[in-house]
């Protein structure tokens, strides 16, 4: 008894951990919060908690990120196993899309993942982090490979450029609209759902239009 109550206890730390820098990740940038801080944020007395628990801070990072990935997949997987073969970009697109907006919607409110992420991608030395899992997902590739083969007619550096193109405009306008729902601004979307109808229009657009290479 002693032994589970002490797993349910570290099991419970980490997750206070893991919340705590999440939020303030979010709302600060990765590399202006101290490890003291997400500590006294998730009520731990030891401000070597962090350390003890995740070790160094790409391993805090990769941990919330994989948090989020993991569900993410799990919605992705269920969504490509309804595809069909006569799928084309846009449908390739909402497979990207929709098991985002569907685990935001999962997570309920307030949420921070958004944010999260976007600051992640944008500090060099945890990019490289989040760019690692994203890469490792099996889902992604198989998505990478059918977009591939539904614009045989765009230059692989096009794609690559546009790739790129695609995944900022996901990473920020969801961290956009998580800000203006934390601030209490309107939004011109209703749900996340509505909000991921309006990228998926976005980046459908985007990947479709024709290329000029020089």
């Amino acid at each position: 008894m002693t032994g589970r109550n002490g797993a349910e206890r570290v099991s419970l730390t980490r997750e206070l951990l893991l919340s705590a820098a999440e939020r303030l990740f979010a709302e600060h940038g990765v590399a202006a919060v101290s490890n003291r801080r997400i500590s006294e944020a998730a009520g731990q007395g030891n401000n070597t908690a962090v350390g003890y628990h995740f070790g160094g801070r790409d391993d805090l990072v990769r941990t919330i990120v994989r948090k989020h990935h993991g569900q993410i997949e799990h919605h992705r997987e269920a969504m490509l196993a309804r595809m069909t073969p006569g799928a084309g970009v846009r449908d390739w697109v909402s497979c990207m899309l929709r098991p985002v907006a569907q685990h935001l919607t999962e997570l309920g409110s307030p949420t921070w993942y958004g944010r999260f992420n976007a600051q992640v991608m944008t500090e060099p030395d945890y990019r490289d982090v989040a760019v690692s899992e994203s890469l490792s997902s099996p889902s992604l590739a198989r998505i990478s490979d059918q977009l591939v083969r539904c614009l045989p007619e765009l230059p692989r550096s096009v794609w690559e450029e546009r790739r790129d193109m695609s995944r900022q405009l996901m990473v920020h306008v969801v961290a956009e609209r998580e800000r203006a729902l934390a601030e209490g601004d309107s939004t011109p979307r209703e749900t996340w759902q509505e909000a991921a109808t309006g990228l998926i229009d976005a980046v459908t657009g985007l990947w479709s239009a024709p290329s000029t290479v020089q």
